[in-house]
């Protein structure tokens, strides 16, 4: 532990879900460990609570032992689907490579639901067979790409296009990376826990440390 740093302890019945909430309105991060890869049982629980409902960035240390050593050569991996909830990992994704002198692997993929029933950007005639949906969407991906290049120059970025599901992809991903940084829009309620979403998944199944990083409140 760096000496020069300060080290506060608090002792709490609360719950830690709870607490952990409460203290991330005026933090920079919340870092804590996730055990439990059956389900949404225990220290897991805690975890994906925490990271739907934190007012700041959420990073979680898997301890299961299909987690393994975060390779420290690796690289810091982001998710990014072009939404708004995605566009919030970019940055932490670059201040993260920056800081630890690693290559920034943008994932971005396209299998998603609306291309099986042709409602691919709210446009059913958009599906023919003229339309290359790799290039549109590598296009996409640049752009979300493009103002953060320029702020981190020294950031070597490799873009990665799949045809397959995020969390697979993401999952798959994370054995090779020391840490892989993704948005969540967060979720009301234990029902929305339930149902499940990228970021949750990767809280539970994920093999190296992730980033979880909600949007501004007020965007």
């Amino acid at each position: 532990v760096d000496p020069g740093l300060d080290i506060a302890t608090e002792v709490s019945l609360d719950s830690p879900g709870r607490l952990l909430v409460e203290l991330s309105a005026e933090s920079h991060l919340v870092v804590l460990g996730a055990s439990g890869s059956g389900g949404l049982g225990g220290v897991a629980s805690t975890a994906v609570a925490v990271t739907c409902h934190a007012h700041c960035p959420v990073l979680v240390v898997r301890t299961e032992p299909e987690a393994t050593e975060p390779r420290r050569d690796g690289p810091v991996v982001v998710g990014v689907d072009g939404s708004p909830v995605s566009d919030s990992a970019i940055g932490p994704a670059f201040e993260e490579a920056a800081m630890r002198g690693t290559t920034l692997v943008a994932v971005h993929t396209w299998s998603d639901a609306a291309f099986a029933t042709g409602d691919y950007a709210g446009d059913r005639g958009l599906l023919t067979p003229e339309i290359d949906f790799e290039n549109v969407e590598r296009a996409v991906l640049a752009e979300r790409l493009a103002g953060w290049q320029e702020k981190y120059p020294d950031v070597t970025v490799e873009r990665r296009i799949y045809a397959d599901a995020p969390r697979r992809r993401l999952t798959e991903l994370s054995r090779e990376a020391q840490l892989v940084v993704v948005g969540s829009r967060g979720r009301g309620g234990f029902r929305g826990l339930l149902l499940g979403s990228t970021s949750n998944a990767l809280v539970v199944h994920a093999h190296c440390p992730v980033m979880v990083v909600r949007p501004p409140r007020n965007g």
